[in-house]
């Protein structure tokens, strides 16, 4: 696997090295050693998955505030997603600002999210499902929610003709710190 530095220290995009023959690929999709090998977090103890019947579904901007921070890779098994990290460690040089991806079932990309930065994603078409590695434990009481739209995030979305949100996503305010 090939692991790329985003615009945001700390996200990464991992592509898979696919191994194809007559029968289609192998790939591995992640490696505890490769990714300590990498100075990544290399421990998880969940696995999520979220499954969207319709494009425009945009869940998200989610994070856990300290100490209960949670690292993520995340990879849409089906359908497609833009997918964002914003960084949101206050002594990060890359603080405030967003790294996105194109994730989907044909180019079998995830996106690497450290703790500290929230996640979210709109999907990009109908049925799509993504798969999610996480550290840590859901806390509720630690649990965050960061408005889509946050003006001073300025977070460039696809064009969506309607979007389907929760209400808890749809009321989230802007980000202070």
């Amino acid at each position: 696997m090939r692991v790329l530095p985003t615009e945001v220290q700390g996200v990464f995009v991992v592509e898979l090295e696919l191994i194809e023959d007559e029968r289609g690929f192998f790939a591995h999709t992640w490696s505890e050693r490769e990714f300590r090998e990498r100075g990544l977090h290399s421990t998880f103890d969940r696995s999520n998955v979220s499954y969207n019947a319709l494009a425009g579904t945009l869940r998200g901007l989610h994070y856990q505030v300290e100490p209960h921070g949670e690292v993520k890779l995340v990879r849409c098994t089906r359908g497609a997603i833009f997918d964002v990290a914003v960084d949101l460690r206050k002594e990060s040089p890359t603080y405030r600002r967003w790294a996105s991806a194109t994730l989907d079932a044909r180019n079998h990309r995830a996106l690497f999210i450290p703790e500290g930065c929230a996640h979210g994603f709109q999907t990009l078409a109908d049925d799509t499902e993504v798969l999610y590695l996480m550290s840590g434990s859901y806390v509720p009481d630690a649990a965050r929610t960061i408005a889509w739209n946050d003006p001073a995030l300025a977070i460039d979305w696809p064009a969506a003709s309607h979007r389907i949100m929760s209400p808890k996503d749809l009321n989230a305010l802007p980000y202070t710190p």
